[in-house]
């Protein structure tokens, strides 16, 4: 996984796809993004490659793809947390930020609820200045997005463990489908679980 995102881009470019430009182009980034195995080995490569500099940011923005190491406050009592979060900040909170883990759907859902967020993109040219234009009364306030609720995470500066690892744009379909996700005290069919009976009593 150390160059995933480099090496699915290449093979998608060759392939005629375009990130993120149409549905079938998602798809197929997605589909790609799903036959990426997980070790322990190529977790820790993936991570290395995250972290190198030209992707570490010390400021956040609203809408930006992020990836970082986190160590909750509260973990003791949490019945489950995740350690490597895949988040679009929405909003900015006490101490931190409000975020959306898009590691707590489950597959499809997170890809229903992607498609939908591409409509609210700053445009479509899907680089450095694409970001989504998004914030929580507008996600609360649109039944498109109506599978965000088990995503919302309240995230402290004060404990998280690096910075942020930002995501291109082109990147976000793979991203979204990398096994990438660390959650602790829990398995993920117990998240999705979970996460579905969030959405259901919504």
């Amino acid at each position: 996984m150390a160059k995933v995102f480099d090496n699915i881009l290449a093979q998608g470019i060759r392939a005629g796809q375009v990130p993120a430009r149409t549905k079938a182009a998602r798809e197929w980034y997605r589909d790609q993004a799903k036959m990426v195995t997980k070790t322990t080995v190529e977790s820790k490569r993936f991570v290395a490659e995250m972290r190198k500099e030209d992707r570490m940011r010390t400021r956040m923005r609203i809408g930006n793809m992020y990836m970082f190491i986190y160590d909750p406050k509260h973990k003791e009592t949490l019945p489950y947390y995740d350690t490597f979060p895949l988040v679009f900040p929405i909003n900015k909170a006490e101490g931190g930020f409000l975020g959306l883990n898009m590691h707590y759907l489950p597959p499809m859902l997170r890809a229903k609820l992607m498609d939908a967020l591409y409509d609210v993109a700053s445009n479509d040219k899907f680089d450095e200045t694409t970001r989504l234009r998004i914030n929580y009364d507008i996600l609360n306030s649109v039944s498109k997005f109506r599978f965000f609720a088990p995503t919302v995470k309240h995230y402290l500066n004060s404990h998280m463990r690096s910075q942020l690892m930002y995501v291109n744009p082109s990147e976000w379909d793979i991203a979204l489908f990398l096994p990438s996700q660390r959650f602790v005290g829990a398995n993920t069919n117990k998240v999705y679980a979970d996460s579905r009976k969030i959405i259901r009593g919504r």
